[in-house]
């Protein structure tokens, strides 16, 4: 009996020992990133010299998302808080301000952009949907490769240097691809309206007129009024505009109401705009996001 006794504990000690080794805790340095979209761009930058933490699940909203109390605890406990900055976490705020206030580097990519307004007949306000645009996006790289050499300890500058060229490389040959797709479309149809205000970096960057947005916002938290609907109805008409976008991840119930509204007849196309999708999804990543929108939003409006 002891020996089957010893046996069973010693059967023990070793699966616990394997347990341990297999949960050892990562010695990397820790970046933790707010959204998907730019924890796609910082694990491109950085590769595995670092742990990067993307506290956004694929297909949320970045506007409403929240995080677990252990997540808000790994915040506090970075090298680097990587934000996107301009209001657009409103569920994250506090904890991005509870992180700075615990001493966390904290770096704003909206702060490298030159900031676009939404507008409308009641209101304004600074759109933080820059990722629209890939020039913007060469200057967010920029800041964030700077941010990383300066406050992640460990990350060797050569390897970083050299991922950071290679993706800025990318992201022109993106652009470029980008001007040459969105010069199928007449320019009497480049007219957008979407679910919300998130085009507003792209329409100047290729010369598109944003006609108005189902949520008069640069936030999926507002709420349209039957006026707003009414307003947006008519300036579709005006506008002879045939396509309305909304995001994938989004119900597209007031998208569909608008279009019975307008009294014409609009498709409505769903675009990846807010939100990385998972494995299989189509947008995996921030380029191939980028250029699913780009074919589908020449698809609808050509």
């Amino acid at each position: 009996m002891r020996r089957a006794l010893a046996a069973v504990v010693s059967a023990v000690a070793a699966a616990g020992a394997l347990a341990g080794c297999g949960a050892a805790a990562d010695d990397r340095p820790l970046v933790v990133v707010t959204t998907d979209v730019l924890g796609d761009v910082v694990a491109e930058l950085v590769g595995e010299q670092a742990e990067v933490l993307t506290l956004m699940p694929r297909g949320a909203d970045p506007h409403s998302f929240e995080v677990s109390a252990q997540e808000a605890a790994r915040m506090r406990e970075a090298d680097l808080l990587v934000a996107n900055g301009l209001g657009l976490e409103e569920g994250l705020a506090a904890h991005v301000e509870a992180a700075r206030d615990d001493g966390v580097p904290v770096v704003e990519a909206g702060d490298a952009v030159d900031p676009v307004a939404w507008v409308t007949e009641d209101d304004t306000g600074v759109d933080p949907h820059f990722w629209t645009d890939p020039q913007q996006m060469l200057a967010v790289v920029d800041a964030l490769s700077a941010a990383i050499g300066e406050q992640v300890d460990g990350v060797d500058a050569g390897r970083l240097d050299a991922d950071t060229a290679a993706y800025r490389s990318e992201l022109t040959e993106l652009d470029t691809w980008m001007a040459e797709q969105f010069a199928q479309v007449p320019a009497g149809r480049r007219s957008l309206v979407t679910d919300h205000h998130v085009f507003g970096y792209l329409a100047d960057r290729f010369g598109f007129t944003v006609v108005g947005a189902v949520i008069p916002s640069g936030s999926t938290l507002a709420s349209p009024s039957a006026s707003d609907l009414e307003e947006l109805a008519t300036a579709i008409r005006q506008a002879g505009v045939r396509t309305v976008f909304a995001d994938s991840a989004q119900p597209d119930r007031l998208v569909q109401v608008l279009a019975e509204q307008a009294g014409v007849d609009v498709a409505v196309v769903p675009l990846f705009t807010e939100s990385l999708t998972a494995e299989g999804g189509g947008a995996e990543t921030y380029l191939q996001m980028m250029r699913a929108n780009t074919e589908d939003i020449v698809g609808g409006l050509r």
